[in-house]
């Protein structure tokens, strides 16, 4: 038996929905005044609905960066998706054929995974299609919000706005630091190699795509040698 009511995901992405509007709003607030137009900010969320993807793009986009480097950016900011499919693949019921997975897949965020990992039962096509249609109108509608705001109020109110979006990453990390001071001292290198990359001569020169994907590189790879997350060995019965 597998879960594969419609209406059923339609109601479970409702605060999905609710919590995106917040968040896709103040990054249409962020696109605009970084220079970009409305219709630009709500084509990118509605291609992408990846937060943090579209947070690296943006500045990349408005100072002119290359392909690759956009490119590249995202491929290490959004491979754990990749995973997350992998994972979520296990629990997908046999009404869903391989388009449905492709298109499942586009809007398979944290959020939407946490969900349909949650059932007990196998999820179907028809659940899934009803779990991601409401977050991602909410992710539309907020960014189109967002960047029509941004075109409307005032500067000084845009750049309040616009400090919402890093409050959201900061509130995605801290509970993960609390349990995991290797997390913390990770994140603490990786501002700290950004902050070099501000200030030094040479190095400020790099483009801001490039040094995201230096600085989450060599801080992921430095703790994962240092202080790797251990392996669960799971016990015979």
């Amino acid at each position: 038996m597998e879960e594969n009511r419609f209406t059923k995901g339609v109601v479970d992405g409702i605060p999905i929905c609710l919590g995106y509007l917040s968040v896709a709003f103040a990054f249409g607030i962020f696109a605009v005044g970084s220079g970009l137009s409305a219709l630009e900010t709500l084509l990118i969320s509605m291609t992408n609905v990846t937060s943090a993807g579209q947070l690296a793009a943006v500045p990349i986009i408005t100072a002119g960066g290359s392909f690759i480097e956009l490119a590249v950016a995202q491929l290490i900011i959004n491979i754990r998706y990749s995973l997350m499919s992998v994972s979520l693949s296990q629990k997908l019921g046999k009404s869903v054929g391989m388009l449905d997975r492709f298109i499942i897949s586009f809007v398979n965020t944290d959020e939407v995974f946490a969900v349909a990992s949650g059932q007990k039962k196998k999820v179907g096509k028809r659940y899934l299609y009803g779990l991601i249609l409401t977050p991602y109108i909410g992710w539309s509608i907020g960014t189109l919000l967002g960047g029509i705001a941004g075109n409307v109020l005032p500067k000084i109110v845009i750049s309040s706005l616009g400090v919402a979006i890093y409050a959201m990453f900061v509130a995605i990390v801290v509970p993960r630091v609390k349990e995991d001071k290797a997390t913390g001292k990770c994140v603490i290198l990786a501002i700290i190699l950004s902050c070099i990359f501000y200030y030094m001569p040479i190095l400020k020169s790099i483009p801001s795509g490039f040094v995201i994907i230096i600085c989450a590189v060599l801080a992921s790879a430095v703790f994962a040698y240092f202080a790797p997350v251990p392996m669960e060995v799971e016990e015979d019965e």
